[in-house]
């Protein structure tokens, strides 16, 4: 599978003669939104068996090698060429694909209202066979131990059929906000924790949840050693069930960090007791802030490079927007607020304004300026096939167990094509 930028005067077909392929696969593959009016600097997923190279000036059949991790020999054999040839600058090379390692996904699903959306109903059956884990978002706790059920609609039917885990995100979230108090109530009143714990273990058995996950945040920071206890008691007692307990981590870089948001997360402890944690890395660029890639790969990286130090990388699940921003300047933070957008609409905006998709590569994450009708200038932010190519090369490269996407309902085919291009999906 290859990832193709689109340039200047560039079509469709000519994009689909280069790599043996047709329109209409491309067209599909990439679910386009703007098969007739490609924007420049658009990436799109070609549906091909590997994917081509072409030489470059200065390149060597052993730079290449190094360049793509695939041995020259190997590069050599399979392009009936001599291992010492030297390559003419523009020669196509074939790149075999690349070896699938074992990997896990979890996709978050939140539905507002009573009622299950039919739409992120969809989504999920759609994204289900890419993923181990679905987790309805959420089942809030309230302060005499009982639970608040989101609408689960056909989610366990749907779960069941594609062999997914069931996730029971749990939060301490009161009128949609995360409660300190509620948290501390839950963590320190042991009769009302008793009665949490059999809540949750009747109603997990009542729709076949198998993970019980707690995203427990803005704790106060003298909760963190009843945190620590409460799940070490989660643990054992769910363990007698065969089910597995997972948590949500806010994204530290040091085991000190201050901040109401970190303080109560003790990643090393968390990392021995639970059988695998997703950390928070997005949000970077976020809805009331200024306008900025929502998961840049460097800040990305140094909250994982951290992470593996106090926590099994085998247990450490990335998380992963599957969303970007749209803001309106100029930006006043405080007062206005960025607009949520898929990666489809983020295209569909390049090509309704006919600007062009820039990408940064120092955030690993495109992005584009626009006028709108009324005169007002926008910059989006959002993700691309590139962006969460360089992020599935950050799990392999640090052994993460997988991804966790928040959340599902936003349109963003290419990340699914990826996923089998590069994993092979667990199923639990």
């Amino acid at each position: 599978m290859q990832i193709h930028v689109v340039r200047q005067n560039q079509s469709l077909y000519g994009i689909a003669q280069a790599y043996g392929t047709t329109v209409d696969d491309i067209v599909e593959a990439n679910e386009l939104p703007n098969p007739q009016n490609l924007v420049i600097g658009q990436a799109l997923v070609i549906p091909i068996v590997g994917s081509f190279y072409w030489v470059q000036p200065g390149d060597s059949l052993w730079s290449i090698s190094r360049k793509l991790n695939v041995p020259y020999q190997e590069l050599a054999k399979v392009n009936n060429i001599s291992p010492n040839q030297s390559l003419q600058v523009g020669f196509r090379l074939y790149i075999p694909p690349p070896k699938k390692e074992k990997a896990e996904f979890n996709g978050y699903v939140e539905p507002f209202g009573k009622t299950m959306p039919p739409n992120l109903e969809e989504s999920t059956r759609e994204a289900a066979p890419y993923l181990t884990y679905i987790a309805p978002f959420s089942f809030r706790a309230k302060r005499d131990g009982t639970l608040e059920e989101p609408p689960l609609g056909n989610l366990p039917a749907i779960a069941k059929a594609n062999k997914n885990v069931m996730m029971m995100a749990i939060t301490n979230q009161e009128e949609g906000k995360f409660s300190d108090e509620l948290g501390r109530i839950l963590l320190t009143n042991q009769t009302i924790q008793e009665k949490f714990l059999n809540n949750i273990v009747a109603t997990a058995k009542k729709y076949g949840f198998r993970d019980i996950h707690f995203d427990f945040e803005y704790l106060r920071p003298q909760d963190k050693e009843a945190y620590n206890q409460f799940l070490r008691r989660a643990k054992k007692r769910f363990s007698q069930e065969g089910w597995y307990l997972s948590t949500a981590l806010a994204p530290k870089t040091s085991a000190d960090q201050k901040g109401k948001w970190y303080e109560a997360h003790d990643y090393k402890t968390q990392g021995e007791i639970v059988d695998f944690v997703v950390i928070m890395t997005y949000e970077w660029g976020y809805s009331g802030g200024p306008p900025m890639a929502v998961s840049p790969i460097g800040p990305v990286r140094k909250v994982l490079t951290y992470a593996v130090q106090d926590i099994p990388s085998s247990k450490i699940l990335m998380g992963q927007n599957l969303y970007g921003y749209d803001w309106t300047l100029p930006f006043v933070q405080g007062k206005d607020t960025a607009k949520a957008i898929s990666p489809q609409q983020a295209i569909q905006l390049a090509a309704k304004y006919n600007v062009p998709i820039q990408y940064n590569q120092k955030d690993q994450a495109p992005f584009f300026d626009y006028q709108d009708e009324n005169g007002k200038k926008h910059k989006v932010w959002f993700e691309d096939a590139r962006s969460i190519q360089a992020k599935f090369d950050l799990i392999k490269e640090l052994k993460l167990r997988g991804m966790s996407y928040w959340k599902l309902g936003l349109s963003f085919p290419q990340n699914w094509l990826l996923i089998v291009n590069n994993f092979e999906v667990v199923k639990r």
